[in-house]
């Protein structure tokens, strides 16, 4: 069982939670999910089976794009409703206007502290752990990109965004350095991930689809092909002598250039191969091989 199925996350469980459960519906071992979700938030949540677990890397090449619901005027530990309240601040007086203009500082390339609440590890312990004990612990600054951010509406202190961004972004971090540029302080009260990469909620399947088709026994006509995430990469038909040497990892020549890499198809039309520019040689690497079985 090879492929992509693009899940409904609902609110509440964890991102492994949801993992174990098509675990056992679609009883496949390897599954990797592309972009973990935290208990709180919704929506897109690719899950990679059998042998697309080894491209679930590429999918973090994608934008990803949420619609986030952020309360002004309460700030918390976790910047978001699951956490303590650490101040409140009368927020009536916020405009919209005031909003727009504050959301300046957010759009582009910028620096985000990520929660100290969060899965991102310090001396190979999660930080949220770390934090529940009380134990301080300085959190590295890092670049993210949010490329798009535009209000969706904005009514009783409740401020609702949509965001597209590139990957290691938090919009538990985004929502809690609003409210501070907005001298309220603010919390994540919501969150969706509406898109990731090609996977969009509109076509998204939810855990009582599953189960039903699991039942059924149509669990693989619910998935994406594995190329599916590599639609940034350009494209390569082999012939039937060079779809052999890929098989046996032999390197290629190809009059190719303008890309280092490249998604090769047998002369079947099936995704047979990933393909690596070797600068030094000018010929092309296979790194990653699919067989008959697994190939799309």
């Amino acid at each position: 069982m090879d492929g992509i199925i693009n899940v409904n996350k609902p609110s509440g469980p964890t991102s492994f939670a949801i993992v174990a459960r098509i675990r056992h519906l679609a009883r496949e071992k390897r599954i990797g999910h592309g972009g973990t979700l935290d208990p709180l938030a919704a929506g897109v949540l690719p899950l990679f089976l059998g042998r697309a677990t080894r491209l679930v890397e590429y999918l973090q090449e994608h934008p990803k794009t949420y619609r986030a619901g952020i309360a002004l005027g309460v700030t918390t530990d976790t910047y978001d409703t699951q956490g303590r309240v650490v101040a409140t601040a009368d927020a009536s007086q916020i405009t919209l206007s005031s909003v727009v203009a504050t959301l300046n500082y957010f759009r582009g390339t910028i620096t985000q502290i990520p929660p100290a609440f969060s899965a991102l590890k310090r001396n190979g312990r999660p930080l949220y752990e770390l934090a529940r004990q009380g134990l301080a612990t300085e959190v590295d600054p890092r670049p993210v990109t949010i490329s798009r951010l535009e209000v969706v509406d904005f009514h009783s202190e409740i401020l609702t965004l949509d965001v597209e961004c590139s990957k290691g972004t938090y919009i538990r971090s985004l929502a809690h350095d609003l409210g501070q540029k907005l001298g309220v302080g603010a919390h994540l009260a919501s969150l969706v991930r509406t898109a990731y990469g090609p996977f969009s909620i509109n076509n998204a399947i939810s855990l009582e689809q599953l189960a039903e088709a699991a039942t059924a026994g149509t669990i693989t006509a619910l998935m994406r092909p594995l190329d599916t995430v590599l639609a940034l990469w350009p494209t390569v038909i082999l012939t039937e002598a060079q779809e052999q040497a890929v098989c046996f990892g032999q390197q290629l020549a190809l009059e190719i250039s303008n890309t280092q890499r490249l998604r090769a198809y047998g002369p079947d039309g099936c995704l047979l191969a990933l393909l690596e520019l070797d600068s030094e040689t000018g010929t092309w690497q296979p790194i990653k091989v699919f067989n008959k079985a697994s190939r799309v």
